[in-house]
């Protein structure tokens, strides 16, 4: 069994415990917590389990690396600590371990990330043998393996077309959505993940990454962006109340140009209620949210895919499935030779041993 860590445990975190426990290969050693409140908490507790696994959560760790695990899940949040995410990982990459992770957007392509993101991860890899895969959780399959897969079977593709639709109603990080995002917002707010260059800095890699698989040139990387105000004051499951006249919801594409076309294209397309912007895309019954592949050429593809989780929280599910992708590699990443991998390098994984096992 691989002594497996979970490093937070947040909206991603929380799915990673439930992943590593059913795992036949893994097995669930410890879990890393920021919060005071929750040291000494039951993994399952915290996972959302109906039972305890034994494992108290512990917010040293120095004692827990100090241990030797095989692997860690780095499930703490990036978005806004970029630099404190990569300075964990590279101390869990240099104790030895495998790490997975969604943290670190610019290694989802590490052939083109920044020098001052890929150069400490390699430096940890030298020096302590671990490995790192970083994938999303958009999900990361959404954008990389799925749409390329596709595209094979296809006769002639001219563009190929990823697409998020997400209801953020139900994403339990009220922080991120209002202020990351700018849901609820007045429409003169800018957002950080909205500003101008962050989405290609988020998603850009999986554009690139895609062009490599597809053997073709980028002229460049374009954004497009358009934002919708609230008709009326709405009232959410999770975050309370979102006032009208405020950004009600948000579409964004981060196109990679190929001979002075937009031929890869990432798509946003991100509500606060369904009511708002009703003419742009939705999930096929109203749900909370779908992720969807087009590819337009002969014949045309497209391939909608739901995933629920936690009742019939399809938030949840997306996560849930990039957890899957994640938590699905480290057995393979174990076996192989130390180094910096992306979706490219790891190999989509069949349930293997979980057939019909109990869920967790």
């Amino acid at each position: 069994m691989i002594s497996t860590v979970v490093w937070g445990t947040g909206n991603v975190g929380r799915l990673a415990i439930r992943a590593v426990e059913a795992h036949p290969a893994l097995k669930l050693s410890a879990v890393i917590v920021h919060d005071p409140a929750k040291v000494g908490r039951d993994a399952g507790e915290l996972g959302g389990l109906d039972r305890p696994l034994g494992v108290a959560a512990t917010d040293d760790i120095d004692a827990v690396l100090a241990a030797g695990p095989r692997a860690v899940v780095y499930a703490a949040s990036g978005d806004v600590r970029p630099d404190d995410a990569l300075a964990d990982i590279t101390r869990a990459v240099r104790s030895g371990a495998v790490v997975v992770s969604p943290a670190l957007y610019p290694l989802y392509d590490h052939r083109s990330a920044p020098p001052e993101f890929r150069d400490p991860v390699l430096a940890a890899i030298a020096e302590g043998g671990g490995s790192l895969f970083a994938s999303g959780v958009d999900p990361g399959w959404g954008n990389d393996v799925l749409p390329l897969l596709l595209s094979g079977l296809g006769t002639t593709v001219d563009v190929i077309r990823c697409q998020e639709i997400f209801d953020y109603s139900t994403y339990d990080q009220p922080d991120s959505v209002r202020y990351l995002i700018g849901m609820g917002q007045p429409m003169d707010y800018e957002p950080m993940m909205l500003l101008p260059s962050i989405p290609t800095m988020v998603w850009g890699g999986q554009v690139r990454m895609m062009a490599r698989a597809l053997g073709v040139e980028l002229d460049e990387i374009r954004e497009t962006l358009e934002r919708r105000a609230l008709d009326t004051t709405v009232t959410t499951r999770t975050m309370g109340e979102f006032e009208a006249g405020t950004q009600g919801a948000v579409r964004f594409e981060v196109q990679g140009i190929v001979e002075g076309e937009p031929r890869i294209v990432i798509e946003h397309v991100t509500r606060i209620h369904a009511s708002c912007a009703p003419d742009w895309p939705s999930p096929p019954d109203g749900g909370d949210g779908a992720h969807r592949v087009v590819i337009e050429g002969r014949p045309r593809i497209e391939v909608t895919i739901e995933a629920t989780d936690e009742g019939e929280n399809r938030s949840a599910g997306g996560n849930a499935t990039a957890v899957g992708r994640l938590v699905g590699a480290i057995d393979w990443l174990a076996e192989a030779e130390p180094g910096l991998y992306d979706a490219l390098d790891v190999p989509m994984r069949p349930a293997v041993g979980k057939l019909g096992r109990k869920q967790p």
